[in-house]
């Protein structure tokens, strides 16, 4: 496991999760959510808490210019499991990349901290997880721009000519995965990379792991800080077929030999 020198600690109880191998780790990327922090990671929290899961929470602050680490600060003061990293800008991709590779727990969540995804379908995930190892919740009900819908499509058609016919939202961020078989995906992931997530799909497709889908009620976007324009969405796009094309390249290889 590799560590970042440029990241910093804000809030390591030393009494809390890092000391033990704890069955859940959540990662969530937080990038200027001030005003919905506290209320998003206190929502989930409470939703652990009553499946009576033994977990570490792990929230990392990608440079945000408002008040976000200073919120979280407090918070983490008052919450024992809960993990707070800090570090300068880097982007999304990288930002979970780094909490993969330092979750401690048997199994790993991952999703975001604009609330557009609720807690109450987790469970859903957490009861079948041993029987899988990958379970993801697929968005349903997105009211998004056109442009947007067909950059997802696209991503979904790239990954399944790429590495085979994958899950359907190859890039949500409510997927749990068990660890062991996570640790052997990302070996293949170039730490820089734009959508992680959408190589994962891939990958889950190639390795032949188990996966399980459910629908998860998608909640209309609320924080500006995550669009993009129709310019922006396409230039994502191309980067993460380039990105999906590397990885799906360099594990053909790999495999010949």
């Amino acid at each position: 496991m590799s560590v970042d020198p440029n990241a910093t600690d804000v809030v390591q109880n030393p009494d809390g999760p890092a000391e033990r191998t704890p069955e859940l780790s959540v990662v969530m990327p937080a990038y200027c959510e001030e005003r919905r922090i506290v209320a998003v990671v206190s929502d989930w929290m409470a939703e652990l808490d009553r499946l009576d899961i033994d977990y570490e929470f792990r929230v990392y602050d990608d440079g945000s210019k408002d008040g976000t680490r200073e919120v979280l600060e407090r918070l983490a003061a008052e919450r024992p499991r809960l993990v707070v990293r800090s570090h300068s800008n880097r982007g999304h991709g990288p930002t979970i990349l780094a909490g993969y590779e330092e979750a401690q727990g048997d199994w790993v969540f991952q999703t975001d901290s604009d609330d557009e995804l609720p807690p109450g379908r987790f469970a859903d995930l957490w009861e079948h997880r041993h029987e899988f190892d990958i379970l993801v919740g697929n968005r349903q009900n997105r009211r998004s721009p056109l442009a947007r819908k067909v950059v997802a499509a696209g991503s979904r058609c790239a990954v399944w000519l790429l590495f085979g016919k994958s899950f359907r939202d190859v890039n949500t961020p409510y997927r749990l995965m068990r660890r062991s078989v996570l640790v052997e995906m990302i070996r293949f992931v170039p730490r820089t990379t734009f959508a992680p997530n959408v190589i994962l799909a891939g990958l889950a497709a190639r390795m032949a792991v188990r996966v399980y889908e459910a629908p998860v009620p998608h909640r209309p976007q609320q924080t500006i800080t995550a669009a993009l324009n129709r310019w922006g969405l396409w230039k994502t796009a191309l980067r993460c077929a380039r990105e999906s094309a590397r990885v799906a390249l360099a594990v053909r290889r790999l495999r010949a030999k």
